[in-house]
């Protein structure tokens, strides 16, 4: 290769580099107030992001791809963990965290200052943000349950529970998250049945309840977690 050839192929590759870089850049500008909901960004969610930022909650978590790995992301906090569950961790979480190796400082967060967040919080969550994060992807429930459906001795039950988020507050056989209770006996307990019926609508059965509904899964997948559930004795 002569020094004229490498030098065209230099000139024209960081030439359509630049191109594509700037359509690219062009075609998200165009896009932004349509994939950023810009027409929901209420007085409330300005307040909450003025809230974030006041008590440094990026020091410890992650939204939108920016902040801390210490504590969860939180671009999809809400339809993880509910606006009653973030209420109770921000409010009390020397409670909520209290069996967790990872805790959280008790800021003393007004009321009004939590509302706002969780408002916020509601705002980012439904931001087409190409189905980030992937741990809360929509996508995971078909791919992981095929993964594990595939593997010797794991039944699609066990499948919706491990990929649907239901270990970010629960565990199994110590692993898994320390919000809500430990299922290992849950089967004791509770029937199949009786399972649906929680996590379809927990404050239906107990109004104090901290869990949100999990309206996200299908009847099949509501029926297989709670089969699998149910067997935990």
């Amino acid at each position: 290769m002569t020094k004229k050839t490498a030098f065209w192929i230099f000139l024209l590759g960081t030439l359509s580099s630049a191109v594509l870089f700037l359509a690219a850049t062009w075609d998200t500008h165009r896009q932004v107030e349509t994939l950023s909901n810009v027409d929901k960004l209420s007085e409330q969610v300005v307040a909450g992001k003025r809230t974030f930022e006041k008590y440094n909650c990026n020091d410890c978590h992650t939204i939108l791809g920016f902040g801390g790995y210490y504590a969860p992301d939180l671009t999809k906090v809400v339809q993880r963990i509910g606006a009653d569950g973030i209420r109770y961790r921000v409010k009390s979480p020397e409670l909520a965290f209290a069996n967790s190796w990872r805790k959280m400082p008790n800021l003393n967060v007004s009321d009004a200052e939590i509302e706002d967040l969780i408002a916020f919080f509601t705002w980012v969550g439904e931001i087409n943000n190409n189905d980030w994060p992937p741990q809360d992807s929509k996508k995971r429930l078909s791919r992981g349950e095929q993964a594990m459906v595939a593997t010797v001795g794991v039944s699609p039950g066990a499948a919706v529970f491990q990929t649907k988020g239901c270990m970010n507050c629960h565990a199994l056989n110590g692993t898994g998250g320390t919000f809500g209770p430990a299922l290992d006996t849950i089967g004791r307990e509770l029937s199949a049945a009786e399972i649906r019926t929680y996590v379809r609508d927990p404050k239906s059965v107990d109004p104090k309840s901290m869990m949100p509904a999990q309206t996200g899964l299908s009847d099949r997948e509501l029926e297989e977690v709670a089969k699998f559930l149910s067997n935990r004795k």
